[in-house]
């Protein structure tokens, strides 16, 4: 399944006339069955291939009846001339810093002719400036010939770089990308083939931390705290496109992730997918088709040896890693899922993939490429010798490091615990999971109308509560939001769920709070207890119901924007264990003459509690705890109220962070919530689309205008009461002055992007709420829909992908939020963009 195949077809195409190709196909040899009870990769015999293993089922996947038998990945046809290019391998090392690079570049070549060919190789490194306009960087000539019939390796002189733009992951700096180009041209015959690829300058480093025993990775130099997601694959039924590898890596970039995990029972993913995470950079983390469950430690145990045939299994690795290493992305391989692969698989593995001496890291000592020996030999040589390879996800960094099932957990958690000393004890978990239930409107899309009933909620003794799903639910591998015994209900704090829009909604709250406590509990403790995290799972490769942040659909859950919210490289949160305020600088830049603004929303749409904090300094790569947020011990505190945080420079009030929380005193829940849907909260949005072809684009404004003496635009003035009890505490006639300051928008990259566009939409519109109480605009969501005259019950709307700068927000009094939307519209259909929200029930059309 794992290789690539290459036919000459010169002697049988009929030139003059139509020709046909025919593919004989047959099923993998050891298809399986599935047991009764389902389970992981159903009965393994699946793992006695070299193939891609979810097909048989698992906790999270319905099988593939006919365990995608065919041809699954692209077939095309290419002309050469006498000589082919094959398989070019290209290596950067670094000097001086980073300042001094150089471009190594080896490749095979064939001479398919039966005499000499004389051959001219040209090297062509180019930069992309503007539009199709490029810069040469370097352009390199060189003659050789090939022999008849020979297949020869020919290594170019090094090429040299100056100060060349690197390539970094996302939040850490730009994904600089040069393309490199390769044609080799024949005398007497003209060119005779040509490669092209991406190419980023950038060193990945890996060890094992020595504070944290957790594996570490660096990118030019610098520590990257790892917080991704694991990914099974974008199709269960393999129907890859490259528009929708893009848009599912964007969706990972825009969750502020900078690592993809392709697990070891899914794929090698094709060309595309690692494309674009070189673009929105996406460090890929890439596992060979090994897993516990289908080889050797699953239940029944079965296939302990893996692979019956181990020839086959390297050489489809082999050849995976010569198609995927010139990827700047690709930061490591690893030999399987929660096991090994068999001895001698791993040991090949290992030669095959050791490092050039350029790149082994010593601990305590810099890795640095200056110690490049005079007469080693050429890195570009190496089947790769730039990344590690591990032997297996819970081996040597991960997990205990040993091998031992320390993964996990993988259900719905109490958000404060994430923050505790006992939670998880190892420095670098590759797989923690919870809870993914979409938005109403897929399940209707997916479901017939029997799926659309909720579960039945039974207390128990110990009065914790057992959900149990409808058996349509049940086949798309629900997991439920309690945990008896452990957890309560999170869903039923908010209330009984009237039906299946209101359960669905009262999920997503539970979704936001669930992963950015996730996130947040583990950032908490960078370096000094993790240095990364990935989250099982990021989105489901069909239409299940765990383990995802947007729907097979396309649809983004709200637990997206709580990892958006959680993972910025510059962030400001709540400790939800000891409620200390902390200021996350995750950048290599140290952030100084910065200050926190804490300020407390009740319900009734007042600011009981204020604070500002001096001014802070927070050193790159580094937490630092602030002070107490002290509302819920005043002796008037509200049972629920909302927390607004903003991380601010003190020298403009240019907002830095802005993070949002719904919260309630210990041991309360949050159904005071249900009656605050009755406020009518008035709302202004200001909206401006752009048209280019079937794509828009479309910038709003959303202004809570409810009238409160406490309610200003930005920054609050600091005029805090000490009260009697101690506690940061101000009553709710604080006098603060007109508004300070407008939200700072960076529409910079928005000028330039429209600045391409064709046409502007029919100018600025307004449109403005009715409502006349004062408060928080609670966990506004946009969506956008196709406009029709009749719509059929259960009938989905939607148009989808969007991207959203943001969604799911709230607003509290005279706050406003820009937001950009973007989305293409199928021939034919007009969009219309709705705003809803827990105070907005029926939906505001905005355009």
């Amino acid at each position: 399944m794992f290789r690539r195949h290459s036919l000459d077809v010169t002697d049988i195409m009929r030139p003059d006339g139509q020709n046909l190709l025919a593919v004989l196909v047959y099923p993998p040899d050891h298809p399986g069955s599935i047991p009764a009870e389902g389970g992981q990769g159903g009965d393994h015999e699946i793992g006695k291939d070299v193939a891609a293993q979810y097909v048989e089922g698992w906790d999270w996947m319905t099988p593939i009846r006919d365990r995608n038998t065919g041809i699954w990945d692209e077939v095309s046809i290419s002309v050469t001339g006498p000589v082919k290019i094959i398989d070019p391998h290209l290596v950067s090392t670094f000097f001086d810093g980073y300042k001094r690079i150089y471009l190594h570049t080896t490749a095979e070549f064939e001479n398919t002719s039966s005499w000499v060919a004389e051959c001219s190789l040209n090297l062509q490194v180019t930069t992309e400036l503007e539009g199709s306009i490029c810069l040469v960087e370097h352009l390199q000539k060189q003659d050789f010939s090939i022999p008849a019939g020979a297949r020869v390796e020919y290594t170019f002189p090094p090429l040299f770089f100056y100060k060349p733009n690197l390539w970094w992951p996302n939040g850490m700096g730009k994904q600089s990308l040069y393309n490199v180009g390769i044609t080799v041209d024949v005398k007497g015959y003209g060119e005779s083939a040509s490669w092209s690829h991406h190419f980023g300058f950038r060193k990945i480093e890996s060890t094992i931390d020595e504070a944290t025993g957790g594996r570490l990775f660096k990118v030019n130099g610098q520590p990257i705290f790892i917080r991704g997601g694991n990914w099974i694959l974008s199709d269960g039924l393999l129907r890859l496109s490259e528009k929708r590898y893009k848009t599912d890596i964007k969706f990972h970039a825009d969750m502020n992730f900078n690592m993809i995990r392709c697990w070891g029972g899914g794929l090698a993913e094709r060309p595309e997918f690692y494309h674009y995470c070189d673009v929105y950079g996406l460090l890929v983390w890439q596992e060979f088709w090994i897993t516990g469950d289908c080889d050797g430690r699953g239940k029944p145990v079965s296939n302990p040896n893996g692979p019956l045939d181990h020839d086959l299994f390297l050489l489809c690795a082999r050849d995976t890693v010569k198609l995927l290493r010139n990827h700047p992305s690709l930061a490591l391989w690893v030999g399987g899922n929660e096991q090994t692969p068999p001895d001698d698989i791993n040991k090949a593995l290992k030669n095959d993939l050791k490092l050039h001496p350029s790149f082994e890291s010593h601990v305590g000592k810099p890795n640095s490429t200056d110690d490049l020996h005079e007469g080693s030999v050429d890195p570009s040589t190496y089947l790769d010798g730039t990344r590690v390879y591990i032997q297996g996800s819970m081996w040597d960094g991960f997990a205990n490091g040993k091998g031992d099932f320390t993964d996990g957990p993988y259900e719905i958690q109490n958000p404060e615990d994430f923050f505790k000393d006992d939670f998880y004890q190892y420095g670098f978990n590759p797989e923690v999971g919870s809870v993914g239930m979409p938005v109403a409107a897929t399940i209707r899309a997916t479901m017939p109308p029997e799926g659309w009933q909720l579960p039945v909620f039974k207390k128990l003794s110990n009065g914790y509560i057992e959900e149990a799903p409808n058996p349509i639910w049940e086949y798309h591998k629900y997991i439920p939001y309690s945990k008896p015994g452990k957890v309560h209900d999170q869903i039923e704090l908010y209330g009984s769920a009237k039906d299946l829009d209101d359960f669905c909604e009262k999920a997503q709250l539970v979704n936001y709070v669930q992963y950015r406590a996730l996130l947040e509990g583990w950032t908490s403790r960078m370096w000094t207890k993790y240095t990364g995290v990935l989250i099982w799972k990021t989105q489901n490769p069909w239409t299940g119901l765990r383990g995802q942040f947007y729907d097979h659909l396309h649809d983004q859950t709200a637990g997206f924007y709580g990892c958006r919210c959680a993972a910025e490289p510059i962030h400001v949160q709540l400790n939800l264990s000891t409620y200390f305020i902390e200021v996350v600088n995750t950048t290599s830049n140290p952030l100084s003459d910065v200050a926190v603004e804490a300020s407390v929303w009740d319900l009734d749409g007042t600011c009981p509690y204020y604070k500002v904090t001096d001014k802070l300094t927070i050193p790159a790569k580094k937490v630092l705890s602030t002070i107490e947020m002290k509302y819920p011990k005043s002796k008037t505190a509200k049972p629920v109220y909302f927390l607004l945080l903003k991380l601010f420079n003190v020298s403009d009030n240019g907002i830095l962070s802005r993070n949002f929380y719904w919260l309630h005193l210990s041991g309360g829940d949050y159904k005071l919530l249900e009656s605050y849907r009755t406020k009518k909260v008035p709302l202004k949005i200001h909206s401006q689309i752009f048209i280019m072809g079937s794509t828009y684009q479309m910038q709003m404004q959303v202004h809570n205008t409810s009238k409160n003496m406490t309610s200003k635009n930005l920054i609050y003035q600091n005029q805090t009461v000490n009260t009697q009890d101690g506690n940061d505490y101000d009553s709710n006639s604080m006098h603060l002055p007109e508004e300070v300051v407008a939200e700072k928008q960076d529409i910079g990259l928005l000028r330039r992007i429209f600045r391409g566009f064709s046409r502007k939409g029919d100018g600025l519109r307004v449109v403005e709420t009715e409502g006349l109480d004062e408060g928080v605009a609670f966990f506004l969501h946009f969506s956008v829909h196709a406009v029709k005259k009749d719509v059929k019950k259960g009938e989905d709307t939607r148009i989808l992908p969007v991207h959203y700068s943001d969604n799911y927000f709230s607003l509290v009094p005279g706050e406003k939020m820009p937001i950009t939307i973007s989305f293409e519209v199928p021939p034919g259909v007009t969009p219309r963009v709705t705003l809803r929200g827990w105070n907005y029930h029926h939906g505001h059309s905005v355009y």
